[in-house]
Parts: C-alpha cells; sequence; structure tokens
C-alpha cells in the first residue's frame, strides 16, 4: 500500500488546518442564529476567562478593530481593572444580522460584600469572519 504512505500524511495535514481555523472562521451575518450563538458563546466565555485572569493582553485580542483602533492597548490596560470578577453567566444572546446583544450576569466581590451579582448586555459585531467585543467603555 504506497499510496498510503502519502494519503495518511496529507489527510491528516488537512484535518489539521480544519481545526486550526477555529469555530468562528467563516462567520458571517447570514449564518444560522444557532451557529452565531454557539460562535458568540466560545468567544464570551474564552474573553471573560481571560479577564478573570487578569490576562488584558489576551481579552484584548477579542476586541473589535474599530475598538482597538479608538482604544489602543495601553489606554484600554488603563481603563479595565483586571482582578475583579469572579465568573460570568450568559444568558441569552441575540443577533441581528451583524450585531449580537449578549445579557449575562456578572459575579465579583465587593470590599463589603462577596459574591455580588449583576446584569450586564455586551455588544459584539460579525466581521471578518468572526464575532468581535464592540468596547464601550463607561465614564
Amino acid at each position: 500500500m504506497p499510496w498510503l504512505r502519502w494519503w495518511l500524511p496529507a489527510a491528516l495535514a488537512v484535518a489539521v488546518a480544519g481545526c486550526a481555523t477555529g469555530l468562528g472562521a467563516g462567520l458571517s451575518e447570514e449564518s444560522p442564529p444557532d451557529v452565531k450563538r454557539a460562535v458568540l458563546t466560545e468567544r464570551i466565555n474564552a474573553r471573560w476567562d481571560a479577564l478573570i485572569k487578569g490576562d488584558l493582553d489576551k481579552a484584548y485580542t477579542f476586541m473589535s478593530q474599530a475598538s482597538k483602533e479608538a482604544y489602543p492597548l495601553n489606554v484600554y490596560k488603563a481603563k479595565v481593572r483586571a482582578g475583579l470578577w469572579r465568573s460570568v453567566k450568559i444568558d441569552s444572546i441575540d443577533c441581528d444580522k451583524a450585531v449580537c446583544w449578549a445579557k449575562m450576569v456578572l459575579t465579583y466581590d465587593h470590599r463589603m460584600m462577596k459574591g455580588v451579582q449583576t446584569p450586564f448586555t455586551e455588544s459584539w459585531i460579525i466581521e471578518n469572519g468572526n464575532a468581535w467585543f464592540i468596547y464601550q467603555p463607561s465614564a
């Protein structure tokens, strides 16, 4: 079976390349709602995992291009206080074409109270084949 010697490595290379593109690769505003929710869920959880761990460099990579242009990494790091949060739970994700809103509950510790839960909504945009966080800092 000499053909197996070249076929198996080629098939493996194609499979690995497919995995490397990630779940969000090829996402568009025409993608089905369940696909959008799956991609958003994965990316939201990954972004919040980075924030909870205090990895602002990684969290920054989830921001939309427009957000990065408006808030360079050094500005973003100056505005975001890492280490405050314990967990985030996604309640729902709704999309209208290329814009999505994720309703979540954030759990954090306050200096006078532990386990405070606050509902909030994040905005995400689908562009360039993936979902990106729209950074909207509070005043």
